[in-house]
């Protein structure tokens, strides 16, 4: 299977959806979804590293809390996530990932 046959699978299962349009080039940006555990497993497994990575990476600069005494670490933001000059000296994948946590934390509000 190719890669657009694999994306073309993940979001006919329901493990992909589209999540907004990227605002530089107008393409979709897509999101996995709980089902993505029980579709590719390994994949999902391999996201939440990256993921985890790169919340580490921004709490080390300053942007995100983290409780690591939790065995539920719980991620909060900081004024430095809110300051947008702060937001745009990020790299592309940082900032993607500082979006889909706000978007996570509204979601529980």
């Amino acid at each position: 299977m190719n890669e657009d046959e694999f994306m073309e699978h993940l979001i006919l299962s329901g493990a992909l959806e589209v999540a907004a349009i990227d605002m530089d080039n107008n393409e979709p940006l897509y999101r996995f979804t709980d089902k993505l555990k029980d579709v590719a497993p390994e994949l999902q497994k391999d996201m939440f590293t990256y993921f985890y990575t790169d919340v580490m990476t921004l709490w080390e600069h300053g942007f995100v809390e983290v409780d690591l005494d939790s065995d539920d670490p719980v991620v909060s933001l900081t004024d430095k996530a809110l300051n947008s000059d702060e937001v745009n000296s990020l790299d592309k994948q940082e900032k993607s990932t500082l979006k889909e946590i706000i978007r996570i934390l509204n979601e529980e509000l």
